[in-house]
């Protein structure tokens, strides 16, 4: 079958918050022919499918389907021309996306390229959890379609099982449902954000070892750090965050990937390794919020913009950041010398432990380029943020720049399994 080739000055894959924020500036701006293709029937992202307050601003906090509403509507205004149910199935040249769609098959040639697939929950088969094969067994993206889309009905008990945020949306889709939620789990020391909405028992520092029944989910067998272990009767499981960059296209690309964020390696100008081809969002990263995701969008746009002009080659030999436990990742994860300036930048991280009076060191080989007292205690689930002020310090033909994490106190060590109520 044949294929329709074109050309636009921008092509971003992906119509969430990161690619629609992006898309709106650039067109915004005059960049040309912004097109923007989104493999699902509607823009708009996950946040569409959540109608839960704490999108956008603080200051101005609307449900998802509002926040992406807006992003949509920006973008549309702004001149994008906005392709649903097209997806990008591989590469025919460095900036030329090979696309199926309504319109049959497409090859679509671009000056600029923005990946902003974003990220997915890991499901039940790549978290490798042993036992049956019953019905009932959901991600939080699952529930949601399930609930809100489709007004499907879910089990009458559920267990949730993670520690991020968005543990407590399923709760509340799951009780909006008629659910009863009889645990959230979670392997964390420390429960998620509370919540005065939500009483539920949470058992924290134990991991679901199992799944029960036959046709339908009859329990989960949960399992303390002790070797305790317990059943929990139930018909629903919901398996929320550990959430994985939507890599794919990247990878078919050749775009080199960050081994700690799994996602693409980028710099601060939101670069990946093939030139021309920039990255955003959650596809670097796993899941931050919505609006954090659209001002990365909005930051990557002025660089894209550069691009066009033609007022900077495409870097080579970029220095890559690398973290220490229990820092888990840190975004972006490049630097190079002639890259942003460094007050307009910051790089994002993530902790696996509660660390108080958390202090971030910067060092290159040996030698210490910036020390960060952060604000607030380090929490599991929550970004923490390092300035870039240090760049200009960084060798770019040195080691890797390292980033570690001290405390003045640490958390006690986990023990046996804790209930506590959010």
């Amino acid at each position: 079958m044949s294929r329709t080739e074109r050309t636009v000055d921008v092509l971003v894959v992906g119509a969430g918050p990161a690619g629609l924020a992006a898309a709106a500036r650039l067109a915004a701006t005059g960049a040309g022919r912004v097109e923007v293709l989104e493999r699902e029937q509607q823009p708009g992202g996950f946040p569409r499918h959540s109608h839960h307050q704490g999108f956008g601003p603080r200051h101005q906090p609307l449900d998802g389907p509002r926040f992406a509403g807006r992003l949509v509507d920006a973008a549309v205004a702004a001149g994008c021309v906005l392709r649903t149910g097209v997806t990008a199935t591989g590469w025919a040249g460095p900036r030329t996306l090979e696309t199926t769609g309504p319109q049959g098959l497409e090859r679509i040639t671009a000056h600029a390229v923005v990946l902003a697939t974003g990220a997915r929950e890991r499901p039940r088969s790549a978290r490798l959890i042993p036992g049956t094969r019953p019905a009932g067994v959901l991600t939080t993206g699952e529930l949601l379609r399930t609930v809100r889309l489709h007004g499907g009905r879910v089990g009458r008990r559920a267990v949730v099982v993670g520690s991020e945020p968005v543990a407590l949306h399923a709760v509340h889709t799951l009780r909006t449902a008629g659910a009863r939620v009889v645990a959230l789990v979670t392997e964390a020391p420390c429960a998620p954000v509370q919540s005065p909405g939500h009483r539920v028992p949470v058992i924290t520092d134990t991991a679901v070892s199992e799944l029960t029944g036959r046709g339908r989910l009859a329990g989960v067998r949960l399992r303390d750090r002790d070797g305790g272990s317990t059943l929990l009767d139930c018909d629903t499981v919901v398996l929320t965050g550990d959430w994985i960059p939507d890599h794919e296209l990247a990878r078919l690309g050749g775009t080199a990937l960050d081994p700690g964020t799994r996602g693409p390696a980028v710099d601060t100008a939101f670069r990946t390794s093939l030139p021309g081809v920039f990255a955003v969002g959650n596809l670097l990263h796993g899941a931050e919020p919505g609006a954090i995701a659209a001002a990365e969008g909005r930051r990557a746009a002025a660089h894209v913009l550069r691009r066009l002009a033609g007022a900077r080659p495409w870097p080579h030999g970029q220095v890559p950041l690398a973290v220490e436990r229990p820092l888990l990742w840190i975004a972006p994860n490049r630097v190079h010398p002639d890259g942003p300036p460094p007050l307009e930048e910051r790089f994002t991280l993530r902790t696996a432990e509660r660390i108080p009076r958390p202090v971030l060191l910067v060092s290159q080989d040996g030698r210490e380029l910036d020390r960060q007292h952060l604000p607030r205690t380090a929490l599991p689930g929550r970004a923490v943020h390092l300035r870039a002020g240090w760049i200009a310090r960084a060798d770019p033909g040195g080691g890797p720049v390292r980033v570690g994490v001290m405390s003045d106190s640490r958390q006690p060590g986990a023990g046996a399994a804790r209930i506590l109520t959010v």
